[in-house]
């Protein structure tokens, strides 16, 4: 590696630990949650971190649970509590250096410029493949509530999923390329509201709309547990957000506190959404619990069409890194409106492409949640706070604790990944 152990910091704070001063920099992350650093409230910081934790995957964990079964909400909380711990670790990472003020700073501080560039090609990848079951969630949703529509053009017909990522794109599209993203971030924290909306509906759907709570389900299924913590790893993939949302407080030494208050909040949702789905459809529920909803209910039609617009908000967040990067390789050309247009809609465009060849949304994020999320939020921060810490040159609890989670990541993403990847070829 490139960094010497000269440059290791010893970390003698507690995971709780003291305010830090730091320089206040402009953030660079990709959700650009605030304009200025140092400047943002606790509040609206616990606010910014429950939107970056609530996202689609709260659609996917009643199948993650019934495709592992009743125990396997166990690994829905170890996950939790793993994510939880490497969320502080980063915390920790940022208070060694005051010049680290992104997620690609920390892995440079403690791996060089290798570290560096693994860690935002794990960014980018993971970036690249949410936005594309974006658009896969978008027709497969919009066909559920209108099963007729086609598309025939010069003796060439176009089924109703396709049409709609197409459509979908289109309505996107205009949203890219705008530069300035300040008012599509404030759009995109509607996340936190409609991921309460989507769970308010589907149980007043299943309470008081006649769906009811049949499905008795199955203790445990072995050969589903891969494909079910990949699922809940996905739920907990914000961690890129954290040091942009650490940079920005105000108050730093309650970065902690926000992180317990985000991370409860969320998890609460995701197991009771994976609980009252799971109840009332039993085996048979869809990738995207949204695709059993009846669409003759009230309640069914809300919670569909909150599903569909909080990733229509977000999309252009989620690509405006993969952006930038592909355009500052181009210097330049890099301030030219034309190269940027056709940066953006190439990106577009491939979206669409991978979204038509690859429409299995479960199986999509299974592969984003072993792969790349469990490396970006679980296997990295340990691997970069032990090298930063130099822990690893002395055997102790912490030593022993992130070794374990690293080994539990491993695992998590070997056998997630050929899970993901055998169905999705397998449905090919």
């Amino acid at each position: 590696m490139e960094s010497s152990q000269s440059d290791e910091v010893s970390l003698t704070v507690p995971l709780i630990g003291e305010d830090r001063q730091r320089h206040h920099s402009k953030q660079e992350d990709y959700i650009e949650k605030e304009k200025i650093a140092g400047t943002t409230s606790s509040f609206n910081t616990s606010f910014h971190g429950l939107n970056a934790l609530s996202g689609v995957g709260i659609l996917s964990t009643p199948y993650a649970l019934a495709t592992g079964g009743w125990l396997s909400l166990v690994l829905l909380f170890v996950i939790a509590l793993a994510t939880f711990y490497t969320g502080l670790l980063i915390q920790r990472c940022m208070d060694a250096d005051s010049t680290i003020k992104s997620y690609p700073d920390i892995g440079e501080r403690a791996f060089g410029k290798k570290g560096r560039l693994l860690v935002s090609v794990f960014m980018n990848v993971e970036l690249y493949l949410v936005a594309t079951g974006f658009l896969i969630l978008e027709g497969d949703n919009l066909h559920n509530l209108f099963p007729n529509v086609a598309l025939e053009a010069g003796g060439f017909r176009l089924g109703g999923r396709q049409t709609f990522v197409i459509v979908v794109a289109l309505v996107i599209l205009p949203s890219v390329w705008v530069d300035n993203l300040s008012m599509l971030s404030y759009v995109s924290a509607s996340g936190v509201l409609a991921s309460a909306i989507i769970l308010a509906s589907i149980f007043w759907t299943a309470a008081f709309d006649g769906i009811g709570f049949h499905g008795k389900g199955t203790m445990i299924n072995w050969s589903g547990i891969p494909t079910s913590v990949s699922l809940y790893a996905f739920c907990y993939c914000a961690h890129p957000v954290f040091p942009t949302l650490y940079t920005s407080m105000q108050k730093k030494h309650q970065f902690s506190n926000v992180l317990i208050l985000c991370f409860v909040l969320c998890t609460f949702c995701y197991a009771s959404m994976a609980i009252l789905g799971y109840l009332m459809f039993g085996s048979d529920v869809q990738s995207q619990v949204t695709l059993n909803l009846p669409t003759n209910l009230l309640s069914s039609r809300v919670a569909i069409y909150t599903t569909l617009v909080n990733p229509i908000a977000k999309y252009a967040l989620m690509v405006t890194p993969i952006v930038n990067s592909l355009r500052s390789r181009f210097p330049n050309h890099y301030a030219k409106k034309p190269f940027s247009l056709f940066i953006c809609t190439s990106l577009v465009i491939s979206n669409v492409v991978v979204a038509l060849a690859i429409p299995f949304f479960g199986y999509l994020m299974t592969l984003v949640g072993a792969f790349l999320s469990v490396t970006a939020s679980i296997i990295l921060p340990c691997l970069c706070y032990s090298k930063i810490s130099g822990i690893y040159r002395r055997f102790g609890w912490e030593l022993l604790v992130n070794g374990s989670i690293v080994v539990l990541g491993v695992a998590v993403a070997i056998t997630g990944t050929y899970t993901s990847l055998k169905q999705i070829i397998g449905h090919l």
